[in-house]
């Protein structure tokens, strides 16, 4: 069932985002060649219990860190640990912070030093699907308009959407209904009304979207090995623009 959030909890969650954007914006100063992915994840630890919030991520089902930071072909649920980032890497990095009984969750894709322009144009252009999303994300619109604005972009540009997993509502619960794919045909779905809280997450890859899990049971890489980049914000549904709740400085 779908959530519609009272002021109340809106305000919660813009906490809760706040808090999320800043953990984005410390792992995004940390990127850099001869980090490690672990190192990240300590910064974003750190950063959100220093807000005295708790990240959403530590133990969610299992899930043993507080971030996820995929790498390369990595495309999502990523585990920090001791592989070192490498000049010419991407870096993808999600995170979220639960505040006064709320979640925020935002991830981005970062080059590591100089990186190859196609890296380049497909970390752009995961961002750009991003807010064709958003653009879409209107009072009275689909879930699936959303869905068809991130494809036509990345499928426009030369690149693929991941089908296997989604966007999805956040709230109270980091996944909440309903879901928010990254590919389909317009006007289909739940319609968006105001106090919906949607976590709308590009997924590209550079080559085709198919997707596997490793052994490790989280990690999804794409099933070509071609690169993929992750861009995601929690937004909020409002009467007219829609409004970011996990914006941060360093991408304005």
């Amino acid at each position: 069932m779908i959530q519609i959030k009272s002021a109340r909890e809106i305000g919660a969650m813009r906490r809760a985002g706040a808090v999320t954007g800043q953990a984005l914006r410390a792992a995004r100063r940390m990127v850099a060649p001869g980090v490690t992915t672990e190192q990240i994840d300590s910064v974003v630890r750190e950063t959100i219990q220093k807000a005295g919030a708790v990240p959403s991520f530590l133990q969610y089902r299992g899930f043993p860190a507080s971030a996820c930071v995929s790498v390369g072909e990595e495309v999502i649920h990523g585990i920090p640990g001791p592989r070192v980032l490498r000049e010419g890497d991407i870096v993808s990095v999600d995170a979220g912070a639960y505040l006064d009984g709320f979640h925020g969750d935002a991830a981005a894709t970062f080059p590591v030093g100089r990186v190859s322009e196609e890296a380049l144009k497909l970390i752009r252009e995961t961002r750009t699907c991003f807010y064709k999303g958003l653009a879409a994300a209107r009072e009275g619109a689909r879930v699936s308009d959303i869905s068809h604005a991130v494809q036509q972009h990345a499928e426009a540009n030369g690149f693929s959407v991941v089908r296997a997993f989604t966007g999805h509502g956040v709230g109270a619960q980091l996944h909440e209904d309903p879901d928010v794919p990254n590919f389909g045909p317009p006007g289909r779905g739940p319609r968006l009304l105001p106090g919906m809280t949607l976590a709308i997450e590009p997924m590209v890859n550079a080559g085709g979207f198919a997707v596997r899990v490793l052994s490790d049971g989280w990690t999804v890489v794409t099933r070509d090995g071609r690169l993929s980049a992750h861009y995601e914000h929690t937004v909020l549904i409002t009467r007219g623009e829609p409004e970011r709740l996990t914006a941060w400085q360093e991408e304005e």
